[in-house]
């Protein structure tokens, strides 16, 4: 039942990571009078939700190989720490410092993409290889 749940909550996560990061992140800058500034501020609410709902799926992920025990692959549990690692990454270190971009005022429209973006995204897709195969791990313990 519990490796049933983290395949569940496993690929709800990816998709919410897909979605708001692969599409609603660049879509939301090509809308008819979405300004740079309005489209970060939109961004930094919908992201701080996001890590939110994040934070809450991977606890409910760890208490569920908790309750495995010995009996979760190692694979899951690297996977699971690497998560919660890039998480960490996401919420205590590179959201913030682009928080503090933007309070400062230095967003325009003629603002150059930053380096912590770039940083952002390739953890994104370290995350989703990470949820893919966390994913398939999970399903191909159940139907094992």
């Amino acid at each position: 039942m519990a490796m049933a749940v983290v395949a569940a909550v496993v690929f709800v996560w990816l998709g919410m990571v897909l979605a708001i990061s692969f599409l609603e992140a660049p879509l939301k800058f090509r809308a008819p009078g979405v300004t740079i500034e309005l489209g970060v501020g939109i961004g930094r609410l919908v992201f701080r939700t996001l890590n939110l709902a994040e934070c809450a799926l991977a606890v409910v992920v760890i208490v569920c190989l908790a309750v495995l025990g010995g009996r979760t692959p190692g694979l899951a549990v690297a996977l699971t720490a690497l998560l919660a690692v890039v998480l960490v990454l996401d919420v205590a270190v590179l959201r913030p410092r682009m928080d503090r971009r933007y309070t400062r005022g230095n967003v325009s429209d003629s603002m150059p993409r930053h380096s912590l973006h770039l940083w952002y995204v390739g953890l994104e897709l370290v995350k989703v290889a990470a949820l893919v195969v966390l994913g398939l791990t999970a399903l191909s313990r159940l139907a094992g």
